[in-house]
């Protein structure tokens, strides 16, 4: 398995809800209560405390993250973050920034913000918003890649950033995304 970025980023096809980290982030929606895809296997994996926890959270915006426990997962935290839905019929062109793109961005970076404040050592990502939300995975790649990679040059409690993937496909997708972008450096 490629590490990348000194070996303190990972890509791993894996489930979430195993792996043994500070926190994970949840691909949440903007109740916070629970759905399909990663956000139903966190809160299943996590226990019915954190269903109690998100609904005295009030909900949360696109682009925003909130935090709770982790009860009965292996990670102490869970970074709620919602991301954006994908609504456009096709992408924009090469180098053009769509409004999803700053939201998914923020999810990111905002997370990465939260695991230092909180000194955390390690985080684990979901590729958030390409489930359902419909956010073209290479796409969502090159913005989590450069969030990380921005976060890790200037986060120093941070050591270890798991990028988790659904399938291997979406982790070989994800290898691909960051050997190019990190062949710009």
């Amino acid at each position: 398995m490629p590490s990348f970025l000194d070996g303190r980023l990972e890509i791993l096809h894996a489930d979430i809800t195993r792996l043994e980290v500070d926190a994970i982030v949840n691909a949440a929606n903007p109740t916070l209560l629970g759905g399909g895809g990663v956000d139903g296997a966190i809160h299943r994996a996590a226990g019915p405390e954190l269903l109690a926890e998100c609904r005295t959270l009030g909900g949360a915006r696109p682009g925003e993250v909130k935090v709770t426990g982790g009860y009965r997962l292996p990670a102490r935290f869970v970074f709620h973050a919602v991301g954006p839905v994908w609504r456009r019929e096709e992408e924009p062109a090469p180098g053009e920034e769509a409004p999803e793109d700053r939201i998914l961005a923020r999810c990111y970076g905002e997370s990465l913000r939260l695991a230092a404040e909180r000194e955390l050592a390690s985080l684990a990502f979901p590729a958030i918003s390409t489930g359902v939300y419909g956010f073209p995975k290479a796409r969502a790649a090159r913005i989590a890649l450069a969030q990380v990679r921005e976060g890790l040059s200037r986060l120093e409690p941070l050591r270890r950033v798991i990028l988790c993937c659904f399938s291997e496909a979406d982790q070989a997708l994800q290898e691909r995304e960051a050997a190019a972008l990190l062949a710009l450096r």
